[in-house]
């Protein structure tokens, strides 16, 4: 018997509002949208193809009326930029709504620490472009 990863939720206030950027940032596309629900991915998941191998989660933000409660997430997305630099990508995130945040990283990293609309964190890695 196994499970897959299949989903990432992600309480947020503004499902629609979060949802429209980490779409912008990864090329996703809304899977489902409802009243507070809004999934978004890569690919439109089926059963046979779960439990075929495992696939990349989608991700899936609910409504929740409370905030973010601790300065710090104890769990974070981390990205790679794919097309150009990581600082080409660090620029696009923040014309995005992103910003950067200091949680402690040091300046002499080797990634980037930014928060979404919201301010959850996330990370930029190095690039994966040629």
């Amino acid at each position: 018997m196994t499970s897959r990863f299949t989903e990432l939720v992600v309480d947020c206030h503004d499902p629609e509002a979060l949802a429209a950027f980490w779409c912008a940032v990864l090329d996703f596309k809304v899977l489902e949208q409802r009243e507070d629900l809004v999934e978004i991915g890569s690919w439109a998941p089926t059963v046979e193809e779960v439990r075929a191998r495992q696939m990349p989660p989608t991700l899936v933000f609910i409504r929740v009326p409370e905030g973010k409660e601790s300065k710090k997430n104890r769990l974070h997305l981390d990205v790679s930029p794919i097309d150009g630099s990581t600082e080409d990508e660090v620029a696009r995130l923040l014309a995005l709504g992103a910003a950067k945040a200091d949680v402690g990283q040091g300046p002499d990293r080797s990634w980037v620490v930014m928060t979404d609309p919201e301010g959850n964190e996330f990370c930029v890695l190095r690039t994966l472009a040629p």
